[in-house]
């Protein structure tokens, strides 16, 4: 039986990789491909981690620093992905 986090799984490897054959088939180029995959499966990480917990709840300053640690992590690739 395959539970919810099992398909969360397949849903972060599977934009990643989709976002790989989006870049490898089109014009955009494989790196513009790997980061817009890497935003979709930040979507399901999201959604795992905040939406569905496997644990109970965090503390909402636990859940703050996470994410302000991605929205960093989101201005740094930007960043790269521009300069």
């Amino acid at each position: 039986m395959v539970d919810y986090y099992d398909r969360i799984i397949v849903g972060i490897a599977g934009s990643v990789f989709g976002g790989m054959l989006l870049g490898a088939v089109t014009a955009l180029g494989i790196y513009t491909g790997v980061f817009l995959g890497a935003l979709v499966a930040t979507a399901f990480v999201y959604d795992a981690m905040f939406r569905h917990p496997p644990l109970p709840t965090t503390q909402q300053r636990a859940a703050a620093a996470a994410i302000v640690w991605h929205a960093i992590l989101l201005v740094l690739a930007i960043a790269v992905y521009v300069g």
